[in-house]
């Protein structure tokens, strides 16, 4: 049965939060911190892939399904059953045991080679697949875990810049996979830019346990805010059922993945085939200043979104659609030109103009349900946007640059030319008409699938303008 929040006010916590302002402080740059080393495992694959890719001969298609949908289905599954788990359990307790296993997993990835078991023989690719699967499984207890405990220690007053700080994660983790994975596999090779990167996150898992507090459920509702005790998984999900708003956010959230985990798992190898540069290269020269502004639109979207709040409760909403529509015209600009230093711009407007939606969805999908939900419903969030968005995300691009670069080839005279030919030491020792034939096909049946998947980040803008026509009367801490 509901029950009013057992957060009194006389103790403040509804208003000042869990513990001191400096402990609160130093717990969410933990959760920061935890999370981006979440998104640097993640996105770890996609910067070292300009070496990676041609020494394994995965094709485009293939590189799609390993960083998207082969990562993206256990980390859904798994996601929800876990985010239930820690409806009721201890939140942290589950964090540290996932970001070992994570962390375990991605150092794994580092092994990946063909393996010989008796008489059968198991590629590079399906070992690496296995080991991204072993990733998505423990990384599905870090965000929904996360988001509830923030949710607990930070007042609704103050959860969208708390929130918004939290969700630079995602664009901090890319980037410092960059800075540090990239000159990494130059100087060492890819396999141990996966060593270093995954070992380190087994002492983090143990800090977490050691100096992070469990906080009490609802502690920092105001009083009379609707709650249950307990609540069945089937109650869970019919309070996130009835809320419009929500599911209106979760489709823009939803495009906007699909859009960004395509786009961020080919940047460098659109960077690598259209100018040239090296993985090293294109992590320090482009995707380190675009992660960088992506995460000042992030923290900036959460902050501005408090700073009005109390005069449009549905700023969080319309402030990312705004953003959304900025963006496209600027990628398109980013794919198209032939200036890299035109292509860093409007990778980096368009990055900090529409990562504003990541503050926005946790924010909103804390705001509309009760306290014992919270975990569930960024849960059932993550499921949408993992399944559908980074799981057909980056699988969709790789399957269209694939069918693109076929119908480029025939139409040039090379119907038998294949992707692996145009990559790595393979491609010095084509014939000068062949080398011609991938001088063009090769990059433009990249860029015309980015150009076609970025478009579509005016469709999400339109979902979350929609979110503001229910947001105000679902929220139920205001």
């Amino acid at each position: 049965m509901p029950a009013a929040a057992d957060a009194p006010a006389g103790e403040g916590g509804h208003i000042h939060g869990y513990g001191s302002r400096p402990y609160r402080t130093y717990v969410l740059t933990a959760l920061l911190f935890i999370f981006i080393l979440n998104f640097m495992d993640r996105s770890l694959l996609s910067v070292v892939a300009p070496q990676m890719k041609p020494q394994l001969g995965i094709s485009d298609t293939g590189f799609g399904l390993l960083t998207g949908f082969g990562f993206a289905l256990l980390y859904t599954l798994v996601g929800v059953p876990l985010a239930q788990i820690a409806e009721t359990r201890h939140r942290v307790w589950i964090m540290s045991i996932c970001v070992a296993l994570w962390s375990l997993m991605t150092a794994a990835c580092g092994l990946a080679a063909e393996v010989t078991i008796g008489s059968v023989t198991i590629g590079a690719f399906w070992v690496l697949l296995t080991c991204r699967v072993g990733v998505g499984i423990g990384e599905a207890g870090c965000t929904p875990q996360a988001n509830s405990l923030i949710a607990d220690y930070y007042p609704p007053r103050a959860r969208s810049t708390a929130l918004g700080y939290y969700a630079m994660g995602v664009t901090l983790g890319t980037m410092l996979a960059n800075v540090v994975g990239g000159p990494i596999t130059d100087a060492l090779g890819w396999r141990w830019a996966f060593f270093i990167l995954g070992v380190p996150g087994l002492l983090v898992a143990v800090a977490l346990k050691l100096t992070v507090r469990e906080p009490p459920r609802g502690y920092t509702d105001p009083p009379g805010t609707p709650r249950r005790e307990t609540v069945r998984f089937t109650d869970g999900l019919r309070e996130i059922a009835s809320k419009k708003s929500f599911w209106s956010m979760t489709t823009a959230a939803t495009i906007a993945a699909f859009c960004g985990y395509g786009i961020s798992s080919f940047q460098s190898l659109f960077i690598n085939r259209s100018f040239g540069l090296t993985a090293g290269e294109a992590a320090l020269m482009i995707n380190v200043p675009v992660a960088i502004a992506s995460s000042l639109g992030t923290l900036g979207t959460g902050w501005l979104a408090e700073k009005i709040g109390s005069r449009s409760t549905t700023a969080i909403a319309w402030l990312p659609a705004a953003g959304m529509a900025i963006s496209v015209p600027f990628y398109v600009l980013a794919f198209t030109t032939h200036d890299l230093r035109l292509c860093l711009l409007g990778l980096m407007i368009g990055g900090g103009a529409k990562y504003g939606y990541l503050a926005a969805q946790y924010t909103i999908g804390q705001g509309v349900v009760s306290a014992q939900t919270r975990a569930l419903s960024t849960a059932v969030l993550m499921f949408m946007l993992n399944l559908l968005g980074y799981g057909l995300g980056p699988l969709f691009i790789g399957w269209l640059s694939d069918v693109l670069f076929r119908m480029k080839a025939s139409a040039l005279g090379a119907a038998d030319l294949t992707r692996a030919a145009c990559e790595g030491a393979a491609r010095a020792n084509l014939p000068a008409k062949l080398e011609q034939v991938c001088a063009v096909a090769h990059p433009q049946s990249l860029q015309q699938s980015l150009l076609a998947t970025a478009s579509l980040y005016a469709l999400s803008g339109a979902f979350f303008l929609l979110t503001c026509r229910w947001l105000k009367q679902d929220l139920v801490a205001k």
